[in-house]
């Protein structure tokens, strides 16, 4: 089964539900090694880098997107 199948799967489930499974999941990345988290990093900008390049996203100044950041704390 694909990332893509399980993830439509699991949209299924309750709210209650995916923020349980959201959290095991994401208490499960606490134990990954500065290795792991570095390929992970790598990957991702990767994967970002591929979506600038085929026009999938688009890039900003970084005044706007701290700009942008702050708000969204606030």
């Amino acid at each position: 089964m694909t990332v893509q199948r399980i993830e439509k799967q699991l949209m299924k489930l309750d709210p209650h539900s995916r923020a349980k499974l959201a959290s095991k999941l994401l208490s499960s990345l606490d134990s990954l090694s500065e290795a792991e988290n570095e390929e992970l990093w790598a990957r991702e900008a990767f994967r970002r880098h591929e979506d600038l390049m085929h026009g999938k996203a688009k890039s900003r100044a970084i005044d706007a997107a701290l700009k942008n950041a702050r708000a969204r704390l606030k």
